[in-house]
């Protein structure tokens, strides 16, 4: 079964309140099985409009990477992440 990837692009406009983001979303992410593989580090723009913070996030699968956004849980780290940050985000299936 191929993975599946969260893929996001964000801009934070209140740091303060986006940790309450990242602790409000842990629970859905420990419960579908996310592991992190770019959270905000360096990066170079070769193309197009970028964003300040880009996460990698892996999924056992790509049902389990739509499971985790459409959760209880998930859903209420989104309200607050919504009113402190923009973002893009994209599930991807892996290969």
């Amino acid at each position: 079964m191929a993975k599946g990837y969260w893929i996001a692009r964000v801009d934070v406009r209140d740091a303060e309140r986006y940790k309450d983001y990242v602790t409000a979303a842990k629970p859905a992410f420990e419960k579908y099985g996310a592991v992190f593989l770019a959270r905000g580090g360096a990066f170079q723009k070769l193309e197009g409009t970028v964003r300040a913070r880009n996460v990698v996030i892996e999924f056992p699968s790509l049902q389990a990477a739509i499971d985790c956004y459409n959760s209880p849980e998930y859903q209420i780290a989104a309200a607050i992440r919504q009113e402190v940050a923009d973002a893009e985000m994209v599930v991807v299936e892996g290969a």
